[in-house]
């Protein structure tokens, strides 16, 4: 029987892709039971045409960017009796069989509740974009695999840490059970976030590497090391951390943690980005009595041990140094 499906798609700025991604979500093999489209205070607005290009969409309409975090959670309140949530974003385009691969992964592993797909950089079909995120010890996130060879990839699926949102699958009473994206993010990390507090509700996320989305990445933010992704990126990995490392973990890990983000203050004030880096982490000590009231009822109800987290986490000192300069560079 096949599982109902809502995608989800907030759209800023990108209404020049999303035409081709709208597009590459039709001829899915397996149908979703709806697509969904947030017009996410555009300045460059969907055409009109796009009703009748795409009859079986729904559009709806903020008239100021209200963040992809804030976006999503309004557009699952008007994605009624699906049972999965399927993020894409504008500038992810699907392989044609993608929803089929995704929902087949998911009944067969009904221990898994989330899903990663593989995406493949769009310029370039044999380099990797990502294999789902990895969360360090430190608090530093990447995508696996980024920029790697295609043929070098994972084969078969495995657990992961967490998704990239790009193009992604959720359970629905899962996503709902931990209270969605945690909207004070805005954008960037609030998959990862997300992701975390899954894990500690007792989810588990697995990569369908078959399941192909060719991914152009910050197409509408000015670059991965643009000011607004360096910005929100770097206060929401402090906020990622404090919410959600558990317990003794996060005594534990504090001093690493608190290394990492003076070095990341270092490299880019070196780098020319000191004002735009030091306001992220102002920013985020400035938010942090709000981000602790949110750990204490994230920790209340956590449902795994902390062994389970210190066995997701990636603990290597070599890919922790290679991975923050590929961050930066």
């Amino acid at each position: 029987m096949k599982k109902s499906v809502a995608i989800l798609i907030i759209n800023y700025k990108s209404t020049a892709m999303l035409s081709r991604c709208v597009e590459g979500i039709a001829v899915q093999g397996c149908a979703p039971l709806s697509i969904m489209i947030l017009d996410n205070g555009n300045e460059d607005p969907i055409p009109g045409d796009y009703s009748d290009r795409f009859p079986s969409v729904q559009f709806h309409k903020s008239e100021k960017n209200i963040g992809f975090a804030a976006g999503n959670n309004l557009l699952l309140q008007h994605a009624s009796d699906c049972e999965w949530i399927a993020l894409v974003n504008p500038d992810a385009f699907l392989h044609p069989d993608w929803l089929e691969k995704m929902i087949s992964a998911a009944m067969a592993n009904p221990e898994y509740y989330f899903f990663a797909s593989r995406l493949v950089q769009a310029a370039n079909h044999e380099i990797i974009d990502g294999e789902g995120d990895t969360m360090h010890a430190s608090g530093l996130v990447w995508r696996e695999g980024h920029g790697k060879d295609a043929s070098g990839g994972a084969t078969q699926p495995r657990e992961i840490f967490s998704p990239c949102a790009a193009a992604a699958l959720y359970r629905r009473d899962a996503f709902e059970s931990v209270g969605g994206f945690d909207e004070d993010f805005f954008c960037y990390l609030e998959d990862v976030d997300l992701g975390f507090r899954l894990r500690l509700a007792g989810y588990r996320c697995l990569l369908v590497p078959d399941a192909i989305a060719f991914h152009i990445g910050s197409a509408t933010t000015g670059g991965q090391h643009g000011d607004f992704a360096v910005y929100h990126g770097h206060r929401n990995l402090v906020w990622t951390y404090v919410k959600n490392m558990p317990g003794a973990l996060f005594w534990l890990l504090l001093p690493l943690h608190i290394a990492l983000n003076i070095v990341t203050i270092i490299w880019f004030s070196l780098h020319g980005q000191g004002v735009v880096i030091l306001k992220a982490k102002w920013d985020a000590l400035c938010g942090m009595r709000r981000v602790w009231e949110k750990r204490r009822n994230i920790q209340r109800t956590r449902s795994v041990s902390i062994g389970e987290i210190w066995r997701v986490l990636d603990k290597r000192f070599l890919p922790l140094e290679l991975q923050f300069w590929r961050r930066c560079l």
